[in-house]
Formats: structure tokens, sequence, C-alpha cells
């Protein structure tokens, strides 16, 4: 038991990464409603954003700030990805408005977001 406990705390997130890609391709590639792909959509970037996050980590370094006893840049966290995942978080946000307005408008046209009664419509047009 102690093997799994010792695998789970040193690459559990990449399992939780993993688990939520899986989660949100899966349901982008099953659900027929679109608010559903959405947020399907909204957990693929999340298990995304994680995965960056991790990579930027390492164990025993410290924030990209000079202090006295770390003079060393080995001794520092990459403040890369930490940058770019908060852009990341911002246009995450954004899609999500400009999509849940898209959705908006689609229901006001069709009358739903189901999308084999949007195809169906479609089609009698």
């Amino acid at each position: 038991m102690t093997a799994i406990s010792v695998f789970l705390a040193s690459k559990g997130i990449y399992l939780l990464t993993f688990i939520l890609l899986s989660l949100g391709v899966a349901g982008m590639i099953v659900c027929n409603n679109y608010l559903k792909k959405l947020i399907c959509m909204n957990i693929m970037q999340v298990a995304v954003i994680f995965f960056f996050l991790c990579l930027g980590q390492k164990s025993g370094g410290t924030i990209p700030v000079a202090l006295d006893g770390a003079l060393k840049a080995s001794e520092y966290i990459n403040p890369l990805p930490h940058g770019l995942m908060l852009t990341a978080i911002v246009v995450s946000l954004g899609t999500t408005g400009v999509g849940l307005s898209l959705l908006l408008r689609i229901r006001e046209k069709y009358g739903s977001v189901e999308e084999d009664d949007i195809i169906r419509r479609e089609r009698k047009v």
C-alpha cells in the first residue's frame, strides 16, 4: 500500500490531469448539448493549465525573488509557465463568455441548444 501512496504523492497531479483531460474529450465527443460541450471544453482547459503548472515546479526551488541564501538560477522556480497560465486563464474566461453569448443566440434562433434539434431544424429550412 505504501507504493501506491508514494506514487500518488509524487505523480498524482499528473493522474488528475489525465483524468480531467480524458473527461473533457469524452464529454466533447458524447454530449449533444452545446452547453455541456462548453463545460467539457473548460474542463480540458483546466487540465492543460494544471499540466503546465506542474511542469513549472521543482522540488527545493524557491520563488524568483532575490534572496540572501539563494544566488544560483537553478535554485529558483521558472516563472514563465505561471505567467503563461495566468494569460491562459484570462483567455479561457473570454472564450467561455463568447461561447455563452453564442449559445444564447443559438437558443433564440432555434429554441434549443441540443445538436440534434438544431440539425433537424436546419434540414427543414
